[in-house]
This record gives structure tokens, C-alpha cells and sequence, in this order.
């Protein structure tokens, strides 16, 4: 089971520049799974996958003979948007009525008649568009069209409909395999303590302690939920979770013009801050046969930021709990003994630092075969994958090793004991962020990187997981797709090369650059913006697009035919840049712990240090006349340049940024600063640094952000008038979180910048 703190979403980081051509073909699989058909460019291939070899299809008859059978396929695939006006005709030689469906981007289905038999149907339409056949209601078959083409739909077409493999599930969370009894005894609350069969359990419950389901974690329910419990399954045993119930924070704010009166509304929302008290979970172990509670102690699981039941063990004796204690640097398996309270940890993670829960590969907890457990963890400084014994919780073995991270998982093949994953720096000589595919046996053999090309990576499993369609692409390189085999990652055949020059000319507009960060040792990768007008006999500011938080890493990596907010800059005039500095995440534990208690630093020694490469590089940029910007987090980071780096950076411009991590929400800003809120985040602080800031600094925020409490950007702006410091300040009526992207804040913006680094004044 993934134990995630929380889904987030809202601050990452949205390009509105679209991915190009990121989709791979459509394998269409003939003679028993040896070859297939497929397009590319208006162009379509036979690959025969035995001898290696690939041809064109120009002949018309000739295509028609080989795909007769094996045109229609189920499920239906989403219909692709951007395709050219064509027209298609399909005839019905079938002795049913079909009738046929638009299937929309989204997989929704819009009917466009019935087809009788001997009838043919004549539509316009677009190239990729998919067209759904059924009869009486059932699913027939389904193909995306394409230029001007005419189908016959005979009986022998149905019967060789290409069913395709349904999309497994990656995860299989942990389950109480055991379940719950069929017949469970009534269980109750009255005046918060918890009832059974009409005996009262216990005595000490309260309003602000009770036994009532008021929440969990950060979020509180709109309304009780009942008792919290869990049988045992023959119903010996019960557990109940006793809360402790605090008063839910809330953030106010005033909606200064609503759509539906002239007059402003007050509005707030939950939100949780650093040090804030939460819903607190205590077990209590009952009896069921004498009604008496088995004392049980919470030593090990007693300052939870998080505690979640997860399952009984197969002897229905025992159960298993995950505990994330506040300030995320313990995690803890933890199994108890129903009939004795006995209590015992079968697996632990510390860290002097922190354990980053909220990323699903770092915190992965999946029960394989025989009770054993795979266990993600940073133990070695990188993150992987361990096979725990579930019955003594001892270490098996590692599944996989080594100076690199296990990204993402991407399915558990319990059958064959095989965990297929996406990995970052298993090539030495490639960026470490460049996300490449693997697998491993669960005992630690077999490791493959089943993938080569320089570049990230994204597979898709074809032709009964016997091979992948490998597509992978930079950001100075269109996206190269490849079929290889699954089980060796060997190459069997090139299927399409798209031309770089197509979307960016003679000369790339995005460039990559590595330089050595502040310890003169660590590669910091980036990327650099160029103008479309580039004169390299001209000087250019330099413009730096920040977003430092240590969830992730932020530097875009595969190919886009457009950055539309940073060409915005760039052909203003200025050179853009984008950087990886340390403190964000996957590459090392070390390389990612500068951002503990420590914020502030946002990777600027590693930023300036790799600014500097780069001007030596490319004389270009002038590093006299540098800015930067960004927004949520990076907003914070965009003005902490002119706090605590104003000899290098002249310019900033911040929005809607968490200015102090005290103000900031809960969840995000303990994992880095920790708990409980002691004196470092004072000195992270924005707004207790003001009185630092040097240069010209543009602040802004929407007055409805639910994201970032707007309240921290006006009392940076408090503080910032208290110390006289010039700077201009823009609150957005109506706007949420990043409204400093708005069409009118973003011109506002980027005029901020040329007055400041392009003009002679």
C-alpha cells in the first residue's frame, strides 16, 4: 500500500507550452504477434519483428490484404485531437443493424445512427478520430480513421477484433486478506464512548477525545463518521481508534468582488499550518467475549502524524499498523498481538533529517506472496527497494542497488516475482534526471535497464508484455520511438525519429548545461532559453525562472515545441534559465537534505555558481543585469534571491509565494522545516528578513488563493513598508493561486523586467 500524506497537485509547477508529439503509434499486430502494421507521418510500415526488418506499405491492395482482419479493435482508444477534415465510409455486410459512435478525447460515446445491413455510413470527420460499431447495445469493434478511407464490416472483420490488454493496476495495496466477519455485533457511540451489544466500553471519552470518526491526519469530516473500528475475522477482537478531536483551523479571506452581488464576501476554508494541533488517533484493543480492553501501549506509535490500520495476519491473531510520526524522521511497521497487547516493530525507517512520505516512491509498502513486504527507503542515501519477511520482519534482501533512485513503479508482477520500474541516474553519462525503465527480480537478480537512448523515457508494454514501445526525447531533441524487447531491453527496431528542426529551426531555442555546484564536485544540470533573434555578437540579462521545493526536481526534460512563459522573456530580449540546485529531490539523500530547516538556500550557491559556467561558456549573458522569478514556492524563493543573493540578482518578481513557512500549509512545510516550529523558521522567513532586501522586487497575489494563505504575502508587504523599502505590490481582485500568470499580472510582469534590466536608465 502507497501511504500518501496527501495528493498535491496545485503547486506543481503548470508549462502551458504543449508536449510535442509525445503519443506513441499504434502497434497493429498480425501472423501470430511476428508482425505488425503501424503509421508514421501519413506513412505506414509492415515490421517483421523475427527478422528485424521494416518496410513501407505504398501499395493500396496491398495494405488492405494485409490488415483485412485486424483493422477493428476493443476497448476503444480516446478519439486524438489536431488531426486534418478527412471523410470515411464504412459498409455494413453484416445480417445486423450497427450502429455507430464518436468516441470522444475523453472516452465518451456520442451516437451517430444505425447502419442497416447492405447500408453504407458516409461521415466527415478528422484523422484520429475513433469510431465505435456496436449492435443491440454490445461492443463490436472500434478504429481510428484515417485520410478519406472506406472499411468493409463482414462477419469474418468481427470475429478478429484485436481485444487489447486491459491497463493493469501498478499497485496492489495491502488488503486484510482474512476480511472482516460476516456477522459483525452492534457497535455504537453515545456521548462519545464507545458501546458494544448495549455494554459500555469506555468511560473517559469526550467531546474533544472521542470515539467518534471526526477525522484524520490534516483534514477534518464535515460530519461524524461513526466509531472507528476494526474487526477481527472471527470477531474475537475489536480495535477502536479514540480521537482527539482540537478545534478545526480555518483560513479567512475576503472576496472582494463576487459575480453574484455588488456588496464583498467572507469566506474561509480548513488549513492546517505548521505546529497546529490535528485529529490524533490513540488504539484501544477490546474483547469481544468478556467485553474487558486488553491494554495495549502506544509507545511505539504514540505521536502520530498519521496511523493507519492495515491488515490482520492470515492466523487472524495479529494486526499490522503504519505510523508516520509527526516530523516525518520515523516511520514505522508495527505489529500487534490481539490476544495480548503485546506490541513489536517488524520494520522502521529513521532519519536525521526527513523521510519524504509524501512522494509514492518513497514511501512504497506492497505485500508480496508468503506475508513478505516490499519496502521502499534512503537507508543507503538513494532510494530503493527492500523485501521484507512480513512474520519476522527481517531484511531478505535488497531489490535493487546502487548510486541511483527507483522513480516510480510501474507494476508488480507477483506471478514471476518481478517489479517493473522507472529509475533516474542509472546511466553515468547521461543527465541523472533522465527517467529510464528497468526491472529486477525480488530477490535482488536480474536487474535490466531496459532502456538506452539519451534522453527520459516512457514505455508502454505490447503484444502480451513481449515488448516494449520505448519513446524518449530532451528538451534540444524531438521524441525517437523504439520497439524493444521486454524481457532484455534489446533493440529490435527504430519505429520513428521526429525532426528537431521541424519545431525549432537551424538552431535549437533550448539548450542543456551542466556545471559543478558549490562543492566543486556536484554536476547541477539545467537548461538555457535562447531569443529567436539571437545575435551572439549582443549582450543579454539574464533571466532566471525558479521553483526550488524538494519534492521533486522542476527542470523540464523532454521535448516541447514551445516554453511559453520563458520565450516570453526571451524574445523581450532576455536569455532564460533553469536550474536544478540542491535541496531538490532525486539524486542523492545528501544532495537533498540541504533543504532541511533550511529553505532559504533554495540551491543558490549551486544557481549562481552555474550562472557563472555559463557566462564563461557563453559571453552572451551579461550577469551584471540578473533576475529572477517564480510563484508558490518559488515565489519564496524569487524574493529570498533579493534578501539573502543581492549581489547577484538585481531584479525579482514573486507571486503568490509562502513568505513564511509558519503560514504555509501544514503538510509541506514540516516534511522540510520539521515539527515542532522552533527558530529556524524565523530564519527562513521572508517576512522576518525584510529589512535585507536589496534591488527592485514585484509582489503579487490573488486575493482567493486556498493554495497559499494571501495573508503571507500582505505581511511581507507590511514588513516591507515598516523598513521603507521600495517595491511595488499588485493584489488581484478575484484571482486564486498563481495569478501572477494571469494575462494582465504576467504583462505587468515582464514590463517590470525590461524596465529593470533593459532599459538605459
Amino acid at each position: 500500500m502507497r501511504f500518501i500524506g496527501l495528493l498535491f497537485s496545485t503547486w506543481l509547477l503548470i508549462f502551458t507550452a504543449s508536449v510535442y508529439g509525445q503519443s506513441s503509434p499504434e502497434l497493429v499486430w498480425i501472423e501470430d504477434g511476428q508482425q505488425f502494421l503501424y503509421e508514421s507521418d501519413g506513412q505506414r510500415f509492415l515490421v517483421d519483428v523475427n527478422s528485424r526488418t521494416k518496410k513501407s506499405i505504398d501499395d493500396a491492395q496491398q495494405l488492405a490484404a494485409i490488415e483485412s482482419n485486424a483493422r477493428l479493435s476493443l476497448p476503444p482508444m480516446s478519439s486524438q485531437n489536431g488531426g486534418e477534415s478527412t471523410s470515411i465510409k464504412v459498409k455494413n455486410q453484416t445480417q445486423q443493424t450497427l450502429t455507430m459512435f464518436w468516441v470522444d478525447a475523453k472516452r465518451g460515446e456520442r451516437s451517430y445512427g444505425d447502419v442497416k445491413p447492405g447500408e453504407t455510413f458516409s461521415q466527415q470527420t478528422y484523422v484520429g478520430h475513433t469510431w465505435l460499431l456496436k449492435a443491440n447495445g454490445k461492443r463490436l469493434g472500434s478504429f481510428r480513421s484515417r485520410k478519406n478511407e472506406s472499411l468493409v464490416v463482414d462477419v469474418e472483420m468481427l470475429k478478429n477484433v484485436r481485444r487489447k490488454k486491459k491497463r493493469r493496476n501498478r499497485i496492489r495495496s495491502v488488503r486484510t486478506r482474512t476480511g472482516a466477519p460476516t456477522v459483525k455485533p452492534p457497535i455504537e457511540v453515545r456521548d462519545h464512548n464507545l458501546w458494544l451489544q448495549g455494554n459500555q466500553l469506555t468511560e473517559d471519552a469526550t467531546e474533544s477525545l472521542t470515539f467518534q470518526n471526526v477525522g484524520r491526519g490534516t483534514h477534518w469530516f464535515k460530519s461524524p463518521r461513526g466509531p472507528d473500528v476494526r474487526w477481527s475475522p472471527d470477531a474475537k477482537y475489536l480495535v477502536a481508534f479514540q480521537t482527539a478531536n482540537p478545534e478545526e483551523p480555518r483560513v479567512h479571506f475576503v472576496e472582494s468582488t463576487p459575480s453574484d452581488q455588488l456588496q464583498p464576501k467572507l469566506d474561509s476554508y480548513q488549513y492546517a499550518k505548521p505546529g497546529d494541533e490535528l485529529p490524533t488517533k490513540t488504539l484501544r484493543l477490546f474483547s469481544v467475549e468478556n467485553k474487558k480492553e486488553i491494554p495495549v501501549s502506544n509507545e511505539l506509535f504514540e505521536n502520530p502524524w498519521i496511523i493507519r490500520f492495515v491488515k490482520w495476519t492470515d492466523d487472524g491473531e495479529k494486526f499490522w499498523l503504519h505510523y508516520n510520526q509527526r516530523g516525518h524522521q520515523v516511520v514505522r511497521l508495527v505489529e500487534v498481538d490481539a490476544s495480548t497487547g503485546k506490541v513489536r516493530t517488524l520494520i522502521e525507517e529513521k532519519s536525521d533529517t526527513f523521510i519524504q512520505y509524501s512522494n509514492a516512491a518513497k514511501s512504497v509498502f506492497e505485500e508480496l506472496d508468503d506475508q513478505q513486504i516490499l519496502w521502499a527507503s534512503e537507508r543507503s542515501g538513494w532510494n530503493h527497494l527492500y523485501r521484507f519477511d512480513g512474520k519476522s520482519g527481517k531484511l531478505l534482501n535488497p531489490v535493487t542497488s546502487g548510486n541511483w533512485n527507483v522513480k516510480r513503479i510501474e507494476w508488480i508482477d507477483r506471478t514471476n516475482e518481478v517489479v517493473w520500474f522507472y529509475a533516474v541516474g542509472v546511466h553515468e553519462d547521461q543527465d541523472p534526471y533522465h527517467e529510464h525503465f528497468c526491472k529486477a527480480s525480488f530477490d535482488g537478480s536480474q536487474f535490466t535497464i531496459l532502456t538506452d537512448g539519451d534522453g527520459t523515457h516512457k514505455v508502454e508494454f505490447e503484444n502480451e508484455d513481449r515488448f516494449l514501445v520505448d519513446t524518449y526525447s530532451r528538451v534540444d531533441m524531438a521524441p525517437v520511438t523504439e520497439l524493444r524487447d521486454a524481457n532484455s531491453g534489446e533493440l529490435i527496431v527504430e519505429l520513428d525519429r521526429q525532426d528537431t528542426t521541424a519545431a525549432f529551426g537551424d538552431r535549437p531555442l533550448t539548450t542543456r548545461f551542466s556545471a559543478k555546484g558549490r562543492d566543486g564536485k556536484t554536476d547541477i544540470w539545467g537548461i538555457i532559453h535562447w531569443p529567436r533573434d539571437f545575435d551572439s555578437e549582443k549582450s543579454y540579462p539574464v533571466v532566471e525562472n525558479i521553483y526550488a521545493g524538494p519534492h521533486s526536481h522542476h527542470v523540464p526534460k523532454s521535448f516541447r515545441k514551445n516554453f511559453q512563459r520563458q520565450y516570453q522573456f526571451a524574445d523581450s530580449g532576455m536569455i532564460v534559465v533553469q536550474i536544478d540546485g540542491m535541496g531538490t529531490a532525486w539524486r542523492s539523500k545528501k544532495f537533498h537534505d540541504v533543504c532541511f530547516k533550511n529553505l532559504k538556500d533554495g540551491g543558490f550557491p549551486d544557481r549562481i555558481a552555474w550562472m557563472k559556467a555559463a557566462a564563461e561558456k557563453y559571453p552572451q549573458m551579461d550577469l551584471s543585469r540578473v533576475g529572477i522569478y517564480g510563484g508558490s514556492a518559488g515565489g519564496q524563493n524569487a524574493m529570498a534571491a533579493l534578501l539573502w543573493h543581492n549581489d547577484f540578482y538585481k531584479v525579482a518578481a514573486a507571486d503568490c509565494g509562502c513568505h513564511d513557512n509558519r503560514m504555509d500549509k501544514i503538510w509541506w512545510n514540516e516534511q522540510w522545516m520539521g515539527w515542532p516550529v522552533d527558530e529556524s523558521y524565523a530564519a527562513n522567513s521572508n517576512m522576518e528578513n525584510a529589512h535585507l532586501l536589496k534591488g527592485h522586487l514585484i509582489l503579487t497575489v490573488g486575493e482567493m488563493d486556498r493554495n497559499v494563505d494571501p495573508a503571507t504575502t500582505t505581511q511581507v508587504v507590511k514588513k516591507l513598508i515598516e523598513h521603507d523599502k521600495d517595491f511595488e505590490f499588485l493584489l488581484i481582485p478575484g484571482r486564486g493561486h498563481g495569478a501572477g500568470d494571469s494575462p494582465w499580472a504576467a504583462k505587468k510582469r515582464l514590463n517590470f523586467f525590461k524596465q529593470h534590466l533593459l532599459s538605459d536608465g
